[in-house]
């Protein structure tokens, strides 16, 4: 069997990335990412279309074949890249090391990625907005593609007589120890056009066979999936980590003279209006497919990925930020009622001081 083995790496980079104001990127013009139209679909039918570029093949080669690199850029802030190699096999079996690339020279692919996420960052200095303060920890996630099983057209029934060693590799273990149950969830979730393509879409890879050697809009909708997941997983711990802060703040006894609990609102709103804006955006660029078949693989995709379940987590945490904006708020207003009682009766008594002085 031939094919290749894709690699999608997400990065969350920045808040936003002004695509407008991208002229090249690592020294070479971008082009809009483009699927084919051959199949039925509605007319004038919008489509996300990201920023990519298809650098030089990699110096170093994978398993004696060369890795050819595709970056694309999204406005949500997340730099993807997609690395591809091929290969040659006479069984599933033996595409069971590509679960841990490690290029000639030594290096983890990985790394490689990220190195070349940060020479893409630099390139685009003038067009990010809101520079990530973690640390660059990229979704990965691996896709087998078989486009030649030498004889075989009935891809259906070619995954009926291999589904042990598919469920094998795409879970890196041993086809004879995985049990009957284990089997069948780890094929639960296909999807499947004509006879001669097939997407089986597992948690931390996937299976792609395609005899017309037509990938690309399939691993897009992969990519966007994979996406989501890292943008939802990045908001999520942010939000850990600032209602933390935001709970330890409000712990401190403040002075409501000094404009503390003002300065703890402003930022609370600024905040949950940023998250607000990005849980918008990048449930945005997968609102239209037009390709029904694309949107099925998409939808096994999110359900594999527990999508529903992050975006419930992160819609959680914004309740919680809700009602911590609610608290402060009402404390805040309480403090200047408190001033203001506070200089009334102040003035009160001072009315009255000078009147029994006057009357004296």
């Amino acid at each position: 069997m031939k094919g290749e083995i894709v690699y999608l790496y997400a990065f969350d980079v920045a808040n936003e990335i002004t695509t407008s104001r991208v002229r090249e990127i690592l020294s070479e013009k971008p082009f809009p990412f483009e699927i084919r139209m051959d199949r039925t679909l509605p007319k004038d039918m919008p489509l996300y279309k990201p920023l990519a570029i298809a650098p030089a093949p990699l110096p170093s080669l994978l398993q004696a074949h060369p890795v050819r690199p595709l970056v694309r850029i999204y406005d949500v802030g997340v730099v993807t890249i997609m690395m591809r190699v091929d290969f040659t096999a006479g069984g599933v079996g033996e595409l069971m090391p590509y679960h841990h690339p490690v290029l000639a020279d030594g290096r983890a692919l990985d790394a490689v990625a990220k190195e070349m996420c940060l020479q893409v960052i630099s390139s685009l200095q003038d067009s990010i907005v809101g520079r990530s303060e973690y640390e660059m920890v990229p979704e990965a996630y691996t896709v087998f593609c078989l486009t030649d099983l030498s004889s075989p057209r009935d891809v259906n029934q070619w995954l009926a007589e291999q589904r042990r060693a598919v469920a094998g590799l795409l879970s890196e273990t041993p086809a004879e120890r995985l049990s009957e149950a284990q089997v069948t969830e780890i094929l639960r979730i296909q999807r499947s056009f004509e006879n001669s393509d097939l997407v089986v879409v597992d948690w931390d890879a996937a299976l792609i066979v395609d005899l017309e050697n037509y990938l690309d809009d399939v691993l897009y909708a992969l990519e966007l999936a994979n996406l989501q997941l890292e943008e939802l997983r990045v908001m999520d711990q942010r939000l850990d980590r600032y209602l933390d802060r935001a709970y330890e703040d409000l712990e401190r006894p403040r002075l409501p003279l000094l404009g503390s609990t003002s300065i703890s609102l402003r930022n609370l709103r600024r905040f949950r209006m940023d998250v607000t804006k990005l849980t918008d955006e990048i449930t945005h660029i997968t609102k239209f497919f037009g390709d029904w078949h694309l949107a099925r693989v998409y939808l096994g995709a999110r359900e594999r990925f527990y999508l529903e379940q992050w975006r419930a987590s992160v819609e959680q945490r914004l309740a919680q930020l809700d009602k911590l904006y609610s608290v402060v708020h009402a404390e805040a207003n309480e403090q200047r009622m408190l001033v203001l009682e506070i200089i009334i009766v102040i003035f009160f008594a001072l009315d009255l001081w000078l009147l029994f002085k006057g009357n004296k």
